[in-house]
């Protein structure tokens, strides 16, 4: 419009001039003057609307009205994560193991926690060449602004069990969180870490010998958190539940199998250090818990304990990052202890391989006190590259068997352990691992162990606690 009327201008100051003398012209100029005149309005009418707007802007829309499903109005939305729209993970994680081929694999002097393998291949311990391990199924969702629910599924060779299934508490606030259902413990420090999180291939030891090969204490219970309002991370939890797992036993009992207690300190040192230490503590009961032993005549014996096992648990992290940021380059070293003793009634008893030195069966006293520890140090060198050292060994401590001494064969061992691995990440969600390492867990044999390993995560994946 601007442009045309320009136009017109310059028409009207080229042909003034002869307009007078030319009829034609004359024609064209007030052509020209109409065009101008009819702008002029239109541009007027224009600028009083802009103007009408500007002093009396339009009011907002209002928002439309949600009607609750409910006729109960203290019932919460659910979050943008419902039960309608989980969050859905799948782990997968497999090997290549290359180990001799022992015939019954345990750790020499501690109560094997599934009695011994008699040969049959457990998976991620004694399945030696190609094998799928430890792949998990999650599945989450912030049930409303208060609660939050959890469930992985684990399957190793075609076999599936729930591995967890809690809910947790979102907006109890003063610190305090609430968990139950079914979850890792908080003893510790790796025992709440899902085996794709871990640094090596394999748990520790001290963490099969203290809850069996799966190398993890699982509640079916209740847990309380409480985080202190203070610049020092301070955390105190308690835990109680049904304690059927090992060192305990199921008892199909009212009231509590287990009860567990820790606390958990840390903070920084400058912007490159960060550290946390813990304490733990983890009671639990036992009846007619099974193992097998080997008598005198070197025949298998069951034994069948009844009584109490309280573990002790110390457990320090030091994390280090140049200038606070570990993307490119950090180091974590991590060391835990434990301390276990038992005390009850073991009963001695034939098997069915043609009579023990027990007889028809004694039962006696049985008391013991075993530790073990491990350390281990993570270098990533670049984005990509880790490569780590870990060392462990363990003491079977004193071990009375009372009169049962007499039948039994009472394996006095150190077990020893250690191992070196290098992995290589594309991102967060795919790693493979290289392994080796020396076990001697087992008296008078030393297996050189070579593992290669796969993790890869699809879907939502939470972020790894510290």
């Amino acid at each position: 419009m601007q442009k045309r009327f320009a136009m017109a201008a310059m028409l009207a100051a080229s042909f003034g001039a002869h307009a007078a003398d030319n009829p034609e012209l004359a024609a064209i100029r007030a052509q020209i003057d109409d065009m101008k005149r009819v702008y002029e309005q239109r541009i007027a009418a224009l600028e009083q609307k802009l103007a009408q707007a500007e002093s009396h802007p339009a009011a907002k829309p209002a928002p439309a009205t949600v009607q609750p499903e409910s006729t109960d109005s203290r019932r919460p939305a659910a979050g943008p994560a419902s039960g309608f729209n989980p969050e859905v993970s799948l782990i997968l994680q497999g090997q290549y193991k290359n180990m001799k081929d022992v015939p019954e694999r345990g750790i020499t002097g501690f109560w094997p926690a599934d009695g011994h393998d008699h040969g049959d291949a457990i998976p991620g311990i004694s399945k030696r060449g190609f094998s799928v391990d430890h792949t998990e199924l999650v599945l989450a969702a912030n049930v409303d602004p208060y609660w939050r629910g959890q469930a992985i599924v684990a399957m190793v060779d075609g076999t599936a069990e729930v591995e967890e299934a809690w809910f947790q508490s979102l907006g109890l606030g003063h610190g305090i969180g609430l968990k139950g259902g079914r979850f890792r413990s908080g003893i510790g420090y790796l025992n709440e870490q899902h085996p794709h999180m871990w640094d090596f291939a394999d748990a520790p030891l001290m963490y099969r010998a203290m809850f069996g090969d799966e190398g993890s204490y699982v509640q079916d219970g209740v847990q309380f958190k409480w985080l202190a309002p203070t610049d020092t991370f301070v955390e105190l939890g308690a835990e109680i539940g049904r304690g059927a797992n090992f060192p305990g036993t199921d008892r199909n009992k009212n009231g509590a199998g287990s009860a567990a207690a820790f606390a958990h300190v840390g903070g920084d040192i400058g912007i490159a250090h960060n550290w946390r230490a813990g304490l733990s503590y983890l009671q639990t009961k036992a009846k007619d818990r099974e193992a097998h032993f080997e008598d005198i005549g070197s025949v298998e014996a069951l034994g069948k304990f009844t009584g109490d096992s309280a573990t002790w648990l110390a457990d320090f992290v030091w994390k280090w990052a140049p200038n606070g940021n570990p993307k490119y380059q950090n180091f974590k070293f991590q060391a835990e202890y434990f301390d276990r003793r038992e005390k009850g009634d073991l009963l001695c008893v034939d098997t069915d391989q043609g009579g023990s030195a027990c007889g028809t069966g004694v039962s006696s006293l049985y008391r013991t006190r075993q530790s073990g520890w491990y350390a281990q140090g993570i270098y990533q060198f670049t984005p990509n590259w880790r490569a780590g050292l870990r060392f462990e060994q363990l003491d079977s401590g004193r071990r009375d068997f009372g009169d049962n001494a007499a039948y039994l064969v009472v394996d006095s061992y150190r077990p020893k352990k250690a191992s070196a691995m290098i992995d290589y990440s594309w991102s967060e969600f795919s790693r493979v691992r290289l392994q080796y390492a020396q076990d001697k867990s087992m008296a008078g044999i030393t297996d050189n162990q070579v593992t290669v390993q796969y993790i890869m995560s699809l879907g939502a994946h939470g972020a790894h606690k510290f």
